[in-house]
């Protein structure tokens, strides 16, 4: 089996504050994550090393915008998120 059959997945937009390395202009931004929440149970086609892999697994958060447009109407320039982690665990 493979992960996305352990989870079910929906996005989800978080703000965050970043500056733009640009113009340093700090701003409210709102962030694309995608949910990964575990199923309550496991389906009925697992085996014994699924029901282990499925025993260890977590639900997690992974940032799907790499890049963001800064909101000065004069810098107007993307910039990459790097102040962020890519992965959160919840």
């Amino acid at each position: 089996m493979e992960e996305r059959d352990f989870f079910d997945e929906k996005q989800e937009k978080k703000a965050a504050s970043l500056n733009c390395p640009h113009c340093h202009q700090q701003a409210e931004y709102e962030v694309t994550w995608i949910v990964r929440t575990k199923k309550r149970q496991l389906p009925g086609r697992a085996d014994e090393r699924d029901r282990a892999r499925f025993a260890k697994f977590r639900s997690y958060m992974v940032r799907k915008d790499d890049m963001m447009a800064c909101k000065n109407m004069r810098c107007r320039k993307r910039f990459e998120i790097s102040g962020q982690s890519t992965v959160l665990t919840e």
